[in-house]
């Protein structure tokens, strides 16, 4: 069942969703060549914990911290470790916060330093592929076609969208229905309606969709190695379109 979330529902998820965007910021600030992973994470817990937030992330099934770090070739679910960044790396950010009971959840892909051509590009086109999402994130629409307007940009660009890895609905809980994949064709799934609130996520490779679930049973990388990137958002959809909840203070959509 889709969660249609009240007006005093949708500004308490914006206020956890500037929590979680001021999270993004200060991390990528911090994410330089040297830094490690566990120190990443836990500026994080502290300047959520100081808003009066709790990392939705951390003990959610068991999860042991308040961010998913993934680098290079890891898209999903990075536990963090005593990795140290390196000139070059494409890290992402994902964090979850938990506000007054209500939750939003974003992701940002981080280039280390000067990266290559090759990764930008990636880089790129998973922020175009959210932005085209969002965009039909419409009353009126349907579900399937914010998944053809991130497939359509993805495979333009001649990447690969991940099939087994969804975004979800979000808000009262961590994830919610509907799940939303990043392929399909327009025109499917549930009518878009006022008060649904949507984790828009686009998550691809530069190879190919097929990802591997390491022996920790959390991190999740493209099977053939090749470099990955994550972008997401949460929205609610209104009358005037898609508003973004996660994105004041944050790099996303430059």
């Amino acid at each position: 069942m889709i969660i249609r979330k009240s007006e005093a529902e949708i500004e308490g998820m914006a206020r956890a969703g500037e929590v979680a965007a001021e999270t993004i910021r200060i991390v990528g600030e911090a994410l330089e060549p040297g830094v490690s992973m566990v120190e990443l994470d836990r500026l994080a817990e502290e300047f959520i914990r100081s808003q009066g937030g709790v990392p939705t992330s951390k003990g959610y099934r068991g999860y042991p911290a308040a961010l998913c770090i993934s680098p290079n070739a890891m898209v999903v679910h990075g536990i963090p470790t005593e990795y140290r960044a390196t000139e070059g790396d494409a890290i992402t950010i994902d964090v979850g916060v938990t506000l007054d009971g209500l939750v939003a959840d974003t992701a940002y892909t981080f280039g280390v330093g000067e990266i290559s051509d090759d990764a930008q590009r990636l880089l790129d086109a998973a922020q175009e592929a959210l932005a085209a999402g969002i965009e039909q994130a419409r009353v009126g629409n349907h579900l399937s076609d914010i998944s053809h307007a991130i497939q359509t940009i993805v495979e333009g660009y001649g990447y690969s969208v991940i099939r087994t890895l969804v975004g979800h609905g979000v808000g009262r809980s961590y994830h919610e229905d509907p799940q939303i994949p990043n392929y399909g064709p327009p025109g499917r799934g549930p009518v878009l309606a006022e008060g649904m609130t949507l984790a828009i996520e686009p998550m691809i490779t530069a190879g190919g969709p097929d990802v591997v679930l390491h022996d920790d049973e959390w991190s999740i990388s493209s099977a053939d190695s090749s470099l990955t990137a994550h972008f997401e958002h949460t929205v609610a959809v209104t009358p005037e379109g898609a508003r973004i909840l996660t994105k004041a203070g944050a790099p996303l959509l430059r």
